[in-house]
């Protein structure tokens, strides 16, 4: 009896056995069951774009690009009409953000510098450049207000609005909570396909920014971070309810689970220009974003003291015949 039943439990063992094998070799690998999104950030983690590598070292000053402007490929994202007439850098090709990582397969080897109007929009392009192997890719701080006095448009931008508004606090920021991350929609299971997927609807989208006024008169509308350091809060306050996260915003760090993917996440800084940065590569991620356009210089300009605009150089600069 032991050994007609150790007989049959060797049988069933070895036709499982077999039956295991044939899985094996018939069905494709599967994802284990993680999410788009998990596939996503842990590509990205793996190849060094986290936020904290891709908003690194991300800024040029005028100062620094002029006499030097050979060692780069510099794309101007501005209108055409003003890039012809108004002018621009000698030497800077135009592009668009839609079509910033198509045109820069022209750059042969340089390090590329992206201008436009005040540094807002620049940032998202360096964004999807950096994520598309331009991994040295700049934004023109500023902008080409910063080149000459003639491109200004930042200092109409500046502004107090801020003093005295009745939702402008210095009490302590909102109490952070954890939140599911985003539904990526997506067919495929690569983290790069999934990543140059989102990369394209990045700059599908065009440049996602919002006034101070608006989210000033509504804050209740948005999900608001500011991006600052604590003791910058506690010098010049905040937006009421905004939250404060930017030391732990990394894949690494887990800080994208304190977003509410539900929500439009407005993102403030000190110009708008990083906070560009941080929109755009919420955008990619999946979250609805946006950037609050020219950040605490359109609020509290006056109260700063540092991180603020001051004024154009007085740069050269080019027409199209």
């Amino acid at each position: 009896m032991f050994n007609k039943s150790w007989l049959l439990f060797v049988t069933l063992a070895i036709v499982a056995a077999l039956f295991m094998g044939c899985k094996d070799e018939t069905e494709p690998p599967t994802s284990n069951g993680d999410t788009a999104f998990e596939i996503l950030t842990e590509y990205l983690v793996a190849n060094n774009m986290d936020l904290s590598d891709i908003k690194s070292d991300y800024l040029i000053a005028a100062a620094d690009l002029h006499g030097n402007e050979d060692d780069y490929y510099i794309m101007d994202i501005r209108s055409q009409g003003d890039y012809d007439t108004l002018g621009h850098i000698d030497g800077a090709v135009h592009s668009s953000l839609a079509d910033i990582v198509t045109d820069a397969a022209s750059c042969g080897g340089l390090p590329i510098v992206v201008c436009c109007y005040t540094g807002q929009s620049a940032a998202h392009a360096v964004v999807a450049l950096r994520l598309s192997g331009y991994d040295d890719a700049k934004s023109l701080k500023f902008g080409m207000s910063s080149w000459n006095a003639i491109f200004d448009k930042w200092t109409s931008n500046t502004g107090n609005i801020g003093d005295g508004h009745t939702n402008w606090s210095t009490g302590a920021t909102a109490t952070l909570s954890t939140f599911d991350y985003p539904e990526i929609s997506t067919s495929s299971t690569d983290g790069a396909t999934i990543l140059a997927e989102r990369v394209d609807a990045l700059l599908e989208g065009g440049f996602k920014g919002v006034t101070a006024t608006d989210v000033l008169d509504t804050p209740t509308d948005y999900f608001i971070n500011n991006f600052w350091a604590e003791a910058d809060v506690s010098t010049y306050g905040h937006i009421a309810g905004a939250y404060r996260i930017m030391e732990d915003l990394t894949i690494a760090a887990g800080g994208f689970a304190n977003l509410d993917p539900n929500e439009t996440i407005v993102t403030y800084c000190w110009t708008g220009q990083t906070s560009s940065i941080v929109t755009a590569y919420l955008t990619v991620l999946g979250y609805e974003a946006k950037s609050l356009k020219f950040g605490a210089n359109a609020m509290i300009y006056d109260q700063l003291t540092s991180g603020k605009w001051s004024a154009p150089e007085d740069f050269p600069y080019v027409t199209t015949p």
